[in-house]
């Protein structure tokens, strides 16, 4: 699924580009800024530096991401406060576990942290593990995200279905690229349920500007070194390049430097 994934992308971009269109606009939408939460930091360092960090990343706009799942709660509960202290207390702050916790472990922890004004939790335990899912999201306020393992549209829409999220996330490289995105997101729309985006941000947001319960862009800057022209982040959105395909153009150059002889 994920070397066909890549195919697709490849396959949508160079169809938009014979069209001389961006790829938004040839699936018949448009390239208007598209909402972005930050995700390129707050991770399991030292609780001491997440505040800097925190208010270097705000500083771009948008929604912040913060990885949770320490061994003690409380140092979960002062990462928070770190972040919120550097980034404001209004802050759309969500929380991601990684798969990091088990059923037991994830109910306990997260009803601890249920009152602390956290937009999503996401991934709290295993990925596939649906029936614990839909505990955790009947169980809590704080709505679950869930969605970056999804591989095909039936996983979405099974996990739907045992209501195992309050939003989802697909990944574009398990999901099925832009074919895969275009069959699952209608599932989540007739559901009412919101869809952000995972990685990938510079297809993604192509994409969200034609989904009809677009949630958030998860914003990572990875693929800006090898970029002729990285995406333009500003205010907490990502504008879309007027240009025909995705809009990425390599750095020739800099991609030499990453060759393998």
């Amino acid at each position: 699924m994920i070397a066909i994934s890549g195919l697709d992308m490849a396959s949508w971009d160079v169809l938009a580009k014979a069209a001389g269109m961006p790829l938004a606009v040839f699936l018949g939408g448009s390239t208007a800024p598209v909402p972005a939460y930050n995700s390129n930091g707050l991770w399991f360092g030292d609780i001491s530096t997440l505040a800097e960090e925190a208010a270097q990343l705000v500083a771009e706009g948008g929604a912040l991401k913060l990885r949770l799942g320490r061994e003690r709660l409380v140092d979960d509960l002062s990462a928070i406060e770190a972040v919120r202290a550097a980034a404001g207390d209004d802050i759309k702050l969500t929380v991601d576990f990684n798969q990091g916790l088990s059923l037991g472990d994830a109910l306990r922890r997260c009803h601890a942290l249920d009152g602390s004004g956290l937009y999503w939790f996401e991934e709290p335990i295993v990925y596939n593990n649906f029936s614990g899912y839909t505990q955790l999201a009947r169980e809590l306020t704080t709505p679950i995200q869930l969605g970056e393992n999804f591989y095909g549209p039936r996983e979405l829409a099974r996990a739907i279905k045992m209501g195992a999220g309050d939003y989802v996330m697909p990944d574009l490289m398990r999901i099925g690229g832009v074919s895969g995105w275009l069959r699952t997101a209608p599932i989540a729309a007739a559901a009412g349920i919101e869809v952000s985006t995972h990685l990938y941000p510079e297809v993604g947001a192509h994409l969200l500007r034609v989904t009809e319960t677009a949630h958030w862009l998860e914003w990572r800057d990875w693929a800006d070194p090898i970029l002729a022209e990285p995406f333009r982040i500003a205010d907490g959105h990502l504008h879309i390049p007027d240009m025909p395909g995705i809009g990425l153009e390599w750095d020739e150059m800099a991609v030499k430097k990453f060759q393998l002889n």
